[in-house]
Formats: structure tokens, sequence, C-alpha cells
């Protein structure tokens, strides 16, 4: 009888060392999932967290911004938009290359790439006519802008801001954007929002000067 029950109780105590060292192997598991899991969240913020940072400061600002007359014969309208731009503050490095405008007017709505019409130094502007209008294969269509470089610390022949230095002028000619040959009449408003690669934004609303009596064909008006 009593041979019996010790054999019973050696039972159960391996029974029960059985069972708790399956139970330290499974929190051991548990353990191992939770803190590559965590391990993958804390990436995954840290990623969305820069994203998100970038979207706020690498974009541009603009420094100034005038207009050009259009002389078109039947009356005066502004077809060249110039904005003088920069990095924003604490902005990285901003490409024209893959920053678009979003254009939108009374009569238009255009998302605008940026085409390098410019010669390979990159800091004279290039032809901002209507593309192959003097049958020379360049200029600009209805969804294109162009730019140039006033001042680049490195290479200006990447359209490139990567310093506080660097200053590019922007163009855009509204004559082919409206696709009116003769650009936004007086006191008609445009609204441009200027977006990088990252997704850094930069709105500005320019209304055209409710008289240009007295301006010739590419004189600069104030916007």
């Amino acid at each position: 009888m009593f041979e019996d029950t010790d054999a019973d109780r050696g039972q159960v105590g391996i029974g029960t060392l059985i069972v708790f060292i399956a139970m330290v192997l499974v929190a051991a598991i548990a353990a191992g999932v939770l803190v590559n899991t965590a391990g993958f969240l804390q990436a995954t913020a840290e990623d969305a967290g820069q994203e998100s940072v970038d979207k706020v400061t690498n974009r541009l600002d603009v420094v100034s911004s005038h207009g050009l007359v259009n002389d078109t014969g039947d009356g005066l309208a502004v077809d060249s938009l110039n904005l003088t731009v920069r990095l924003a503050a604490g902005s990285g490095s901003v490409s024209l290359d893959s920053t678009t405008i979003k254009y939108v007017s009374s009569g238009t709505a255009e998302n605008l790439v940026f085409k390098d019409t410019s010669p390979d130094d990159g800091q004279t502007i290039g032809p901002v006519h209507k593309w192959n209008e003097s049958g020379d294969e360049k200029g600009l269509n209805s969804t294109e802008y162009t730019a140039y470089a006033l001042e680049d610390d490195d290479d200006s022949s990447y359209p490139v801001l990567n310093s506080q230095a660097d200053r590019f002028e922007i163009v855009i000619n509204s004559s082919l954007v409206e696709q009116n040959g003769e650009g936004l009449s007086t006191g008609e408003s445009v609204e441009l929002d200027i977006t990088s690669r990252d997704g850094g934004s930069t709105q500005v609303i320019y209304t055209m000067p409710q008289q240009l009596a007295g301006q010739s064909d590419n004189d600069p008006v104030p916007l």
C-alpha cells in the first residue's frame, strides 16, 4: 500500500516538473515575441515620426515675387510669375526635380512639374515660351514650370537647394498654364501650393495689380 503511494507521488512530481518546464518555455517564447514586436513597433514609429518631421520641415520658403507684363495688343495681363525661393528654416535638401506646384486660378487648376530649360551652368533662365513655338524643340507646356539658380553654393547644373544661402527663381508662364495666350488679367488671383518630394508644402496666393495702365511689355510688377 505504502509502496503504491510513493510511486504515485513520484509520478505526480515528475508530471508537475514537466508542466513547469513547459510553462517556462512558453513564457520564454512569449517574451521573445513581445520583444520582437516591441522592436518592430518602435522602428515603425520612428520611421513615421521622421516622415512627419520631413513633411513639416523639408520645404521651400518664398522670399520675394514679381510678375512680368504681357502686352497682347488688345490689353495688358501678367503672363510670367517669378518666385525667389530658399530652404525653410530647419529644412533638409529640396530638389526642384521632384517638387510640384499646384496652380489654381478662377478658371484653371493644374499640377505643374519642373522642366530644366536653363543652359548647362544652371544660372541662366532658359526658354519659357510655348514648347517648340520657335521650332527649336525648346520651351514649356501647360503643365510645366522652370527655374534657375540665383545663388548656389555648389553645382548649379543640378536644381537642388541644400544650403540656407541657396536661392533659385521659379518661373511660371501663366499664359501657357491658362492656355489663353494672355495670362492673368488685372485683379485676378492665383493660388500656388509648392510641395517637395517629402510632402512639405508652402502656399502663396497672389492677386494681380488692379491697374497696368502705363506698363509696357515685359515690365516687372510686384505681386
